[in-house]
Order: structure tokens, then C-alpha cells, then sequence
């Protein structure tokens, strides 16, 4: 199938902005919760009058500090409760937000409040102010800078309390849904990041059909979501403003460290995460049952969840002894599994990477369904998501209801809808070269079955073509090399080169318990241990699972396990998450020529 689209279930209304929201519920669910708030640690319920009224709080000091309607302001910052505050102020003052990732150098922070001409900033923690005062001659039109630890919202309340509350309302209602409600900068990963306008429609259109086509997962004043991602992604923005659509009751984790405590103290009914949280979250239990005499049961427990997934999907259905097993699984592992991930959930929403076949059906084995979909910045995240009452393992589901999906004549997927960006800020060429009649190119290479549901098989730039002409989608291989608890991150490489080699990284976690299982010296780390029998051996095991997702033209043939990580301060990966291919390549030239015998 070359196209297909799905009717919109949801109709944007023309005259309307997202602050339309948050006053809607106050005035039709005044005492649901709406937010979760963790003070120490003990979380507390808002409501939606108490959130409406504190944003409007924070509105009135922005007003009062001379915000204009059409304004950019930023927001730096883990995520947290003033954060999806801050940015219906921002909204509510008529302003337009610019997020920043809080990891994000003084340069990126430069180059993100430079380009978006932001005039006021909030910002997080001293590290911020400290980056952002390295730079701030250089920004000669940011004008307001405040700071959340150092009471911002105090303050941002204390000014505006002489602003009228008429005001905010008249600012409140001066965009329209084609006017741009925020400025998504790219991660980057090629050149500077480009800054995608996404409007007051886009999210309308986003979280509007997903939320209806979603339905039984956003019941309101029953369910719940915990937003552990990056605010200032578009896959954590999405997440945080779909609860308000529905509405249900959302909350912030600032620290993904401590993820499986938030979890189990919010206990959310579902959850919005990456491939990576998923594939930890079932290697630790792995680990620890390993760790207590109980692996090859759970090994076990393991492959009858995946068998039982798969013959939910099967003609004759799920086989009688298939089911006694499961039983008796869902009471000594399943259940405990599912509450590591807080108890209450039946379903997840997964995208940003691929989850892999294997761990999905494995999730759903266990009475978890990972639901998983594909966006990026420009379509306002989720362009395709699995339906709930119809999953498709191994595929990214269908389109988002209203917009449409194309396959080009050389693959490519391209993408039509209410939900896709207007444009990047000020590059006009860049804004022509993504979108062509209404038509946005993705860059990404799929296909679409009888159903309509589209597989993502590779990156259109990211095709390595070996020196004997075979072309090779790294991600594939990629995703499955890295769903082994040891390996951290993987990169194909081998263009221009006789055969395809990968380098890989250690993770640092699960190192430390293997070593103490294997023998090896207490501290032992990847740079120590790369050249280990053992090591290699376990991570030629990895490469061989993932060689089996590809011809034998395509696979790894050669290795080499780096002695340190990718990291983001280092420039190889993208605060979400995504290889900067091109700097891995320069800085580890001298490991890529070793694989080739250089």
C-alpha cells in the first residue's frame, strides 16, 4: 500500500487556543485533579480551578513584566510542576514558548534564545543562570531572566498582582489556532537545530485524535500519567498537554534515576516512555532474578509471556496449556512486574526509537501493552500510534486520525495533516526543502501494509552503502544489538567499507553486576574489561541476535568496545537520545580504522 488515512475524530476549533484548555476544565471539572504535585515526598493532588488560578497567577507577572502578545519567552528546566505552569502562562499572556533542553550548552542556549529573539527567560537552577550569563551579551533582546529555585513564581505572582484578571483574558484569547503556540528546536544531529513552528492547531489536531482515538486510556478523574521525559522535547510536550485535553490528571518526574520510586509513589494507569526505559526496566528484572538463584525462571516466565502475545494474534488463538502456564507466571513474575511499573497501568505509549519486536510481545505477555508510535519534532509527535483495541507488534500503527500517510516512489514517508509544523523559524530554504504542497518529507524510509499500519525500516541520510554497492539501514541491527542488557549504545558503520562493523558502548549499570558474576576484578570497567574473552564474547552473542533481523550482506561482521561512553556533553548524542553520527565518526576514527585493520 502506497497510502492510507484514517477520518479525524476530533474537530479544531478556528477561533480557539490551548489556554482554552485549562479554563474549560476549571469551569466543567472544578474539583477533578488535573495535576500531581510532589511536595517532599508525598504527592499532592490540583485541581483544575487551583491549576487555573496559579497559572494565572504566573500570567499576570509575565503581563506585568512586559511580555507582548507574539512574544518569545523560554523555559529551561527539568520537568517539573512550573513547567507545564509556566507554559500556559506563557500561552496566557498571549506569549509564545521556546523550550531548552536544561542540558543544553552555552552555546546551544546562545544560539536557540538568539535565533527564537526571545525577550525573558526562566530558567531553572545557578548552573543555567551561570551558563546563560556566559552568553548573555550576545542576546541583545532578552530582557527578563527568572529563576524557579530562587522563587520564580513568587516573584512572576507578587508583580502581577495589580494585573486585572480581564487582562489576562483579553490576552488569553488573542491567538488563534494558526498562530504558533511554541518553537521546537531540532536535537540537532546534523548542523545547527532548526526551529519547528508548531501552532495552536497542531496541538489541537495532535492530542485531540489521540486522545479520542485513545479514549479508554484518558477517563477522566480515573486515569493518570506520569510525564518523566523532557518538557522540552516534543514527545514530553505532547504528553504533557493531552492530559489537559481529556481531562486526567498528570504528573512531573524531574529524575529518570529514580524512576521505578516515582512510578510505584505516583502509580500511574499509563505511561509515555522511550524504547530504553522499557528494555531497562526488563533487563533489571532479569538481572535481579539472575542475582537471587531465579534466572532460568524467569527465562522461562519470559518466553511464555512472548509465546502468549503472539497466539493473542494467532487463528486458533491462545492454547490451554499456553494459558495454565501463564497463569501461573502472572502470580510469581507478571504481577511483580507490573507493579515495579507502579501497578495500575494495562498499557503504554513508546516512540522516539524502535521498541523491538521481542519486547513488545513480551510486554503485552505480562498485561502491559506498550503501544508503540513514530513522530518527530515537525509532526508535532505522534504522527502514527498503535490503537489500543487493535496492536500491531512490530509496526509504528496507523496514522494519526485526520492526516494521511504516503510512501514515495524511493520509500520515503511522508506525512499530511492539521498536526504537521508551519515551517522552521527564520529558514525559509530549510522550511522549502521539508515540506513540498502540504507534503512533509520525513526523511525516513517505511513501508505501509493491507492495514495501513506503517514499519519504519531506516534513515534516507543514514544509509551506509558498503564498498560492494549493498545499501544498509543501520537502525535495525542497531535496535536489536542494543536490547542486550550489556551494551549501552551501538553505531553501524561501514560506508565505503568492504563489510559492515559496529562500535559499541558499555552500560555502566549492568557491567558491574556481570563482572561480579564472571570473576572479574571488583571496579573493573568497559575501558579495563574491552579486551576480555569473556566481555567480547557476551557482546558477539549481542551482535549475533541482532545479525539475525538482517541479510548476511548487512551484517556486523567486526566489533569494538569502546572504552568510554557516548555522551551528550561530549557532543554524540542528542539530549533525546539520538547518535550524532558524524561526531562519533570523527571521534573515533581511530576505532572504526582498527575495525577495518588500520
Amino acid at each position: 500500500m502506497r497510502e492510507f488515512s484514517l477520518p479525524a475524530l476530533y474537530e479544531v476549533p478556528t477561533d480557539g487556543n490551548l489556554t482554552d484548555l485549562i479554563r474549560r476544565n476549571a469551569t466543567q471539572h472544578p474539583d477533578v485533579a488535573v495535576m500531581g504535585r510532589k511536595v517532599g515526598n508525598t504527592w499532592t493532588d490540583v485541581t483544575a480551578t487551583q491549576f487555573l488560578a496559579e497559572v494565572r497567577a504566573a500570567a499576570k507577572g509575565l503581563i506585568a513584566a512586559g511580555v507582548q502578545p507574539g512574544d518569545r519567552v523560554a523555559l529551561m528546566s527539568r520537568t517539573r510542576y512550573e513547567w507545564i505552569q509556566l507554559d500556559f502562562a506563557i500561552w496566557s499572556a498571549g506569549g509564545v514558548t521556546v523550550p531548552v533542553y536544561e542540558t543544553s550548552s552555552p552555546e546551544q542556549v546562545r544560539w536557540i534564545l538568539g535565533d527564537s529573539g526571545a525577550v525573558a527567560v526562566v530558567v531553572e537552577s545557578d548552573a543555567h543562570i551561570e551558563a546563560l550569563e556566559s552568553v548573555r551579551a550576545e542576546l541583545p533582546a532578552l530582557k527578563q531572566v527568572w529563576q524557579i529555585e530562587r522563587g520564580a513564581i513568587d516573584e512572576l505572582t507578587a508583580a502581577g498582582a495589580e494585573v486585572s484578571d480581564a487582562l489576562v483574558d483579553e490576552r488569553s484569547a488573542i491567538a488563534k489556532a494558526d498562530d504558533p503556540a511554541t518553537i521546537v528546536y531540532t536535537s540537532g544531529t546534523t548542523g545547527r537545530p532548526k526551529g519547528c513552528v508548531l501552532t495552536h492547531r497542531a496541538f489541537f489536531a495532535e492530542c485531540g485524535n489521540l486522545v479520542e482515538r485513545l479514549r479508554p486510556l484518558f477517563r477522566t478523574g480515573h486515569s493518570s500519567v506520569l510525564l518523566f521525559l523532557p518538557a522540552a522535547h516534543v514527545f514530553g510536550r505532547m504528553v504533557a498537554i493531552a492530559p489537559a485535553m481529556a481531562p486526567i490528571k498528570l504528573g512531573c518526574a524531574p529524575d529518570i534515576k529514580n524512576l521505578t520510586d516515582e512510578l510505584a509513589g505516583f502509580r500511574p494507569t499509563l505511561i509515555l516512555g522511550v524504547p530504553r526505559v522499557f528494555e531497562k526496566v526488563y533487563n533489571s528484572a532479569r538481572a535481579k532474578a539472575q542475582a537471587e538463584g531465579k534466572g532460568k525462571i524467569f527465562d522461562k516466565a519470559a518466553d511464555t509471556a512472548i509465546a502468549y502475545s503472539r497466539a493473542l494474534d494467532a487463528p486458533g488463538g491462545v492454547p490451554f496449556l499456553l494459558k495454565l502456564k501463564h497463569r501461573v507466571f502472572d502470580k510469581l513474575v507478571f504481577s511483580k512486574l507490573r507493579a515495579v511499573l507502579g501497578g495500575r497501568g494495562e498499557y503504554a505509549i513508546s516512540g522516539g526509537a524502535p521498541l523491538g519486536e521481542r519486547l513488545g510481545h513480551f510486554y503485552r505477555g505480562i498485561g502491559f501493552t506498550v503501544l508503540e508510535g513514530y513522530g518527530l519534532t515537525e509532526t508535532c509527535a505522534a504522527t502514527t500510534f498503535n490503537p489500543w483495541d487493535r496492536p500491531k507488534i512490530g509496526t509504528v500503527g496507523q496514522p494519526l486520525p485526520g492526516s494521511v500517510v504516503r510512501i514515495a516512489d524511493d520509500g520515503e514517508v511522508l506525512v499530511h495533516g492539521e498536526h504537521v509544523f508551519s515551517g522552521y523559524w527564520n529558514n525559509e530554504a530549510a522550511t522549502a526543502e521539508a515540506l513540498s504542497n502540504g507534503w512533509f518529507h520525513t526523511g525516513d524510509i517505511g513501508t505501509l501494509d493491507e492495514d495501513g499500519y506503517l514499519a519504519i525500516t531506516g534513515r534516507k541520510k543514514e544509509i551506509l552503502v558498503t564498498a560492494g554497492g549493498k545499501n544498509v539501514a543501520p537502525a535495525v541491527i542497531e535496535d536489536r544489538i542494543r536490547a542486550h542488557a550489556l551494551v549501552a549504545e551501538c553505531m553501524v558503520v561501514g560506508d565505503g567499507r568492504p563489510f559492515v562493523g559496529a562500535l559499541i558502548t558499555i552500560d555502566e549499570e549492568f557491567l558491574a553486576r556481570w563482572a561480579a558474576d564472571h570473576g572479574k576484578p571488583a571496579g573493573s570497567t568497559a575501558a579495563s574489561l574491552c579486551e576480555d574473552p569473556d566481555l567480547l564474547a557476551e557482546v558477539q552473542r549481542a551482535v549475533d541476535e541482532g545479525n539475525t533481523a538482517v541479510s548476511k550482506a548487512e551484517s556486523v561482521r567486526k566489533f569494538r568496545i569502546l572504552g568510554s561512553q557516548f555522551t551528550e556533553e561530549a557532543g554524540h548524542i542528542t539530549p533525546s537520545l539520538k547518535l550524532k553520527r558524524n561526531v562519533v565518526a570523527k571521534d573515533f576514527a581511530g576505532e572504526i580504522e582498527a575495525i577495518y585493520g588500520g
